[in-house]
């Protein structure tokens, strides 16, 4: 469906990330991973990647922090797979804190992350897609687009930043064969989420079956999580010939949850 193409994920080395670049490449695309890890791993993935779907698969070690380094990861994708057409903001850094305790530095570097970058990325990405006459740019929200929560400032407010982000680059490109949506997921089973199961296990000493329904009772009322899977799926729809007219939108894959009361 989408040979030929080439996807930069960003977040990409493991979690969603490793999801949805699977889920593309499954499909036929080239892929850019980027993200923070083991590089023994990472390198594990990308030929992993690479050998089950037989596409070209690269890796770059991008400081997302940084503008220069992702202009530089944006060209770099397209010296190594010939274009950027599709682009998937996922990465993220998060700190927990009450806002008036909440470190500047902290600040700093999620807003850079989980706002700055993705503004860079479609940046220098728009005018490769233009050149292409394609493109597809899919930013990954969350539950926390819609609901608040306490000592998470950093995390709703960009989560909710990227939907304005998603909103205003889709009347951009409403001539264009070029579409931005977004993606928001409620809670999935990730290294963020396993850390959190294993730190109940060990304060309260308690089974993981046990941990993980603690986990998920603040979190999810269906009492489980949501399958990296399906929100793969989703992004495989917005990348594909059916999503044409839907752009500047969020599609949530929370089981219903951002419809209910804001809680923890």
């Amino acid at each position: 469906m989408l040979q030929g193409k080439t996807a930069i994920v960003t977040g990409s080395v493991q979690g969603l990330g490793y999801a949805m670049a699977s889920k593309l490449a499954e499909a036929g695309c080239n892929i850019m991973l980027s993200g923070l890890g083991d590089a023994a791993e990472i390198e594990r993935q990308r030929k992993s990647l690479a050998d089950k779907f037989g596409v070209k698969v690269a890796y770059n070690a991008c400081d997302l922090s940084r503008p220069s380094e992702i202009s530089a990861l944006v060209e770099d994708t397209v010296a190594r797979h010939g274009s950027a057409d599709i682009l998937v903001n996922n990465a993220v850094y998060r700190h927990r804190s009450p806002v008036d305790r909440f470190p500047d530095n902290e600040w700093d570097l999620a807003l850079a992350v989980n706002v700055s970058a993705p503004f860079h990325l479609i940046k220098h990405c728009l005018p490769h897609m233009r050149k292409a006459g394609w493109g597809r740019i899919v930013n990954i929200g969350s539950i926390r687009s819609y609901l608040a929560v306490a000592n998470r400032i950093d995390y709703v407010t960009a989560k909710h930043a990227l939907i304005g982000m998603t909103r205003a680059v889709g009347q951009e490109l409403l001539k264009d064969n070029i579409t931005c949506n977004a993606i928001c997921p409620g809670s999935l089973r990730t290294p963020h989420s396993n850390a959190g199961i294993r730190k109940i296990m060990k304060e309260k000493n308690v089974s993981e079956e046990a941990a993980e329904a603690e986990y998920l009772g603040s979190r999810e009322p269906r009492g489980r999580f949501n399958a990296l899977d399906n929100v793969a799926g989703v992004l495989l729809f917005l990348c594909g010939p059916h999503s044409r007219d839907v752009n500047g939108t969020a599609i949530p894959v929370d089981g219903g949850r951002h419809g209910g009361e804001v809680s923890g």
